[in-house]
């Protein structure tokens, strides 16, 4: 166990390495230049800001530098926010897209899980047709989209009540949280509902199943304790890397709602050129995605009795 704990640390510092590497120079190799801007009016001011940033260095002298200060947590300071640092950055705005992407996640995998049992229960029967036509459109109508005609849903509503029942964008209470979060979880709630329901298919058609219903076992507890149990397992080996893709991944979600995450944040840097904000927040990113995927596939070992971590 603790061979494989290892083994899968040391295989995620690597990916990790990889994806600051790629990030550094694809940034130093994206046409424009970050410091052609108002603050860099001369020649003179110019050679001052490359000096401050190091972009007056050669740039594999930039690289070890970069993974220098990277290998102690330092991410840099922004290039267009005065005497900002990436850190206080991710700091300040990262929480803000984790409990937008921990409630998506709630919605997605509750919905999921349940919606995907019920259309195994209710095969080729009407709730299945319904819910899987949902699952179809969650699936391929982009986020943005959603967002869109959420928010001219809400306007709509609103008018109706005259009053605000639910804000249509902004942030600070549980009432802005909610549309943003279910639009963000859709598409992973679709795509573990169909998931769901195909474990569960093949789950209900077993030999042990069967043999539990000729032993009298009442419907409930095969359900709860034969079926649900065993179909749930490919859920949770996507469900890490879902809840990364989600809590880093809500960057239309927040743009659209003016949630102040670090998904919009992120956006901003890439109109602007900020390479340290965009390789600062490339190299969080990863890191969390990659830290998921090592702690479901521990998790995996303590859920399913049949599964056993190799040294």
């Amino acid at each position: 166990m603790l061979a494989y704990t290892l083994k899968r640390l040391l295989a995620g510092v690597v990916t990790v390495w990889f994806i600051a590497t790629a990030t550094f120079f694809a940034m130093h190799n994206v046409p424009g230049d970050p410091l052609l801007n108002e603050r860099a009016g001369s020649e003179a001011i110019k050679a001052n800001l490359e000096s401050k940033y190091g972009l007056d260095q050669p740039l594999s002298t930039q690289y070890f530098i970069y993974l220098r200060n990277l290998s102690r947590g330092d991410f840099g300071i922004s290039f267009t926010q005065e005497n900002r640092e990436v850190n206080d950055i991710i700091r300040e705005h990262f929480p803000v897209s984790a409990i937008l992407g921990i409630l998506a996640i709630v919605f997605a995998a509750t919905g999921g899980v349940l919606f995907g049992a019920l259309t195994a229960i209710y095969r080729n029967r009407l709730p299945d047709y319904i819910i899987m036509i949902l699952v179809i459109l969650g699936i391929s109508v982009p986020s943005f989209v959603i967002a869109a005609m959420s928010q001219l849903m809400l306007v709509g509503i609103n008018n109706m009540a005259g009053s605000t029942i639910l804000p249509v964008a902004g942030w600070g209470t549980i009432l802005h949280m909610l549309v943003p979060a279910l639009v963000l979880g859709l598409g992973t709630m679709a795509y573990l509902t169909r998931l769901m329901r195909s474990s569960m298919l093949e789950i209900i058609g077993s030999d042990y199943i069967r043999t539990a219903r000729s032993k009298g076992v009442p419907p409930s507890r095969i359900f709860a304790k034969h079926q649900l149990r065993n179909a749930i397992l490919p859920v949770v080996t996507v469900l890490g890397p879902s809840i990364a893709a989600i809590t880093t991944g809500g960057f239309v979600v927040e743009l659209v709602f003016a949630i102040p995450g670090l998904g919009r944040y992120f956006v901003q840097a890439v109109q602007q050129l900020d390479y340290t904000v965009i390789m600062g927040t490339t190299v969080f990113y990863g890191a969390f995605l990659v830290f998921m995927v090592i702690l479901v596939d521990i998790l995996y070992g303590f859920i399913d009795p049949r599964v056993r971590l190799e040294k």
